[in-house]
């Protein structure tokens, strides 16, 4: 998450919009940027032998814990997109290229309807509102979170794949956890190439895949 913030910084100096998919290892818990209480025994928490990280996002929202999931991260920006609204009318905007490259491999997604009650809650998977993504049964598949920076954006969120119950409910509890199911022949490869084809035709750009310097994780890291 530390990238998605440089990458954010870089677009507020003028460099193009930025996509971007990634996974966690070791797993972690990433913490809003607002939220200062959670349960103390997510500082000691252990799975398969690793320590479970404990990480704050530059973005606003709730716990999420990060196994089992993929990450995705747009940068971009109001002048580059002609993204404008509000701040939910700019989350929909963009999660139209979720919606769109989930369509293409047969699974229907559409906003939650949760009031602000989430804010007691301290998984981001316990409810969903308007800026969430859920599957037809009301399971949460995609939750999000957004930074602005004048009119610069950065939007990321975590879509559910095959996390662990056994992990999940040490984090949140038994009544937490609702298993996602899809089909066989879905993996990791597919859905990222599927989102990429769906943001290039929602955002209308070609998006050019390209790994960080020794210089950039330099920056990065520092």
């Amino acid at each position: 998450m530390a990238i998605d913030s440089w990458l954010l910084k870089q677009h507020q100096s003028g460099h193009p919009p930025a996509l971007r998919f990634y996974t966690w290892s070791p797993p972690a818990i990433s913490l809003g940027y607002h939220q200062h209480k959670y349960p103390e025994h997510w500082q000691h928490l252990v799975w398969q032998g690793e320590k479970v990280d404990l990480v704050r996002r530059p973005t606003g929202g709730r716990a999420v814990l990060h196994q089992g999931d993929l990450t995705y991260a747009v940068v971009t920006s109001d002048v580059t997109s002609g993204i404008v609204g509000s701040r939910v009318q700019v989350y929909q905007k963009i999660c139209e290229f979720l919606i769109q490259g989930w369509r293409s491999l047969g699974i229907e997604l559409q906003y939650g309807t949760a009031g602000r009650g989430y804010i007691h809650n301290p998984n981001c998977f316990g409810t969903a509102t308007g800026a969430d993504l859920i599957l037809p049964d009301g399971t949460k598949l995609i939750g999000s979170a957004q930074l602005r920076r004048g009119g610069t954006i950065l939007q990321h969120g975590s879509m559910r794949l095959h996390p662990s119950a056994e992990l999940f409910t040490q984090v949140f509890g038994t009544e937490s956890f609702s298993p996602v199911h899809f089909p066989q022949n879905l993996d990791i490869e597919k859905i990222i190439a599927a989102l990429i084809a769906a943001a290039e035709d929602c955002f209308g750009m070609e998006f050019k895949v390209q790994p960080l310097s020794e210089s950039e994780w330099e920056a990065i890291l520092s």
